[in-house]
């Protein structure tokens, strides 16, 4: 049930989101405090938008990144940048302000929208793991066995799956008449947590760690393998060697975007498990954290491609320099040393 405040706490009326009983206490800060959060949330935002949207541009444009490994790269990003274009907003102001003041219709499609495009990253990941998979261990198959056809089945199951996950929790029944004692409502009014139960913290774990334990044991044997080809590599021809490095080079930059999911959502994960043993006693604040650290590596992938991705670099400064707008630079060869 709501919370109820008695009458008279003694509490001042700024203390609260709304003056009505069983309003959720508001933690306020400095007006400094606030505006040094605001900017570094903006920037946050601002970053993860425009590298994921430069990364949609790129794979979009040039022809020569018309992959079946880059097609999902794309969608990757897009997620990334629909995360930070339609959910960042909402979930700074409620950072900041402590409450949420937006309504129960956009509490609900925020939450989804969140969830939906975190785990929608997530099964790419997962699928992207799978691709270098194939590339690495298979590689006389992989053209035939991983085409851009099954790159369009892997999207549509990346996003189709989250789509109705998500939505079954959020917006059905089923769960409040089958799992009743496991569900809370909101604790108070003008929070927006819907999904913070006991339920959700058991199998939010598993539908983490699964997919996480696939992708780490995938890599596992990639690096294995790759580390076998290396040393047979002096064998092959120059054309051969140059792909076999490119393809052990995308796995080792997919592996390491991998790596820094884990370690942006592990903190989130572990503790909406924990918390919901220990009947939620984390403190706000520390929640925030662990929240605003995992939403900050849907900004990750662009830089790590900056850094490991030759044709990344390549397509941004053909972009910035806007020699793009030259005839015939969708066909440049990017890849071109």
């Amino acid at each position: 049930m709501r919370a109820v405040l008695p009458d008279g706490a003694g509490a001042h009326p700024a203390a609260f989101c709304y003056q009505v009983n069983g309003s959720c206490p508001r933690t306020t800060h400095p007006l400094g405090i606030r505006v040094a959060i605001y900017l570094a949330c903006a920037a946050g935002m601002l970053l993860t938008i425009l590298g994921n949207l430069f990364v949609v541009f790129s794979v979009s444009y040039f022809k020569v990144l018309h992959t079946p490994t880059n097609f999902l790269l794309l969608s990757l990003a897009l997620a990334d940048m629909l995360l930070g274009l339609l959910v960042l907003p909402l979930s700074t102001v409620r950072s900041v302000e402590s409450c949420w003041f937006f309504g129960d219709f956009l509490c609900h499609l925020h939450t989804y929208l969140d969830t939906l495009f975190c785990l929608t990253s997530l099964f790419h990941l997962c699928f992207i793991s799978i691709d270098r998979h194939c590339a690495i261990c298979d590689p006389l198959l992989y053209p035939s066995k991983f085409t851009a056809r099954v790159a369009l089945r892997c999207i549509l199951a990346g996003w189709g799956v989250p789509a109705a996950y998500t939505a079954f929790f959020l917006y059905t029944d089923v769960l409040e008449r089958g799992l009743s004692q496991w569900l809370e409502e909101l604790p108070c009014v003008g929070s927006c947590q819907l999904l913070f139960n006991k339920f959700w913290g058991w199998l939010n774990f598993p539908a983490f760690f699964v997919p996480c334990v696939i992708m780490i044991s995938l890599y596992i044997k990639i690096f294995v393998v790759a580390s076998r080809q290396a040393q047979q590599i002096s064998t092959l021809n120059k054309s051969l060697a140059g792909a076999a490095r490119r393809e052990r080079k995308a796995a080792k930059t997919l592996g390491i975007a991998v790596g820094i999911y884990l370690l942006c959502w592990l903190p989130f994960t572990v503790d909406t498990m924990v918390d919901s043993l220990l009947n939620f006693i984390t403190p706000p604040l520390v929640f925030d954290i662990f929240i605003w650290f995992a939403y900050f590596n849907s900004a990750c992938n662009p830089i790590i491609y900056v850094f490991s991705y030759r044709w990344f670099r390549k397509a941004l400064k053909l972009t910035l320099s806007r020699e793009i707008f030259s005839m015939q630079k969708s066909t440049t060869d990017l890849y071109q040393e």
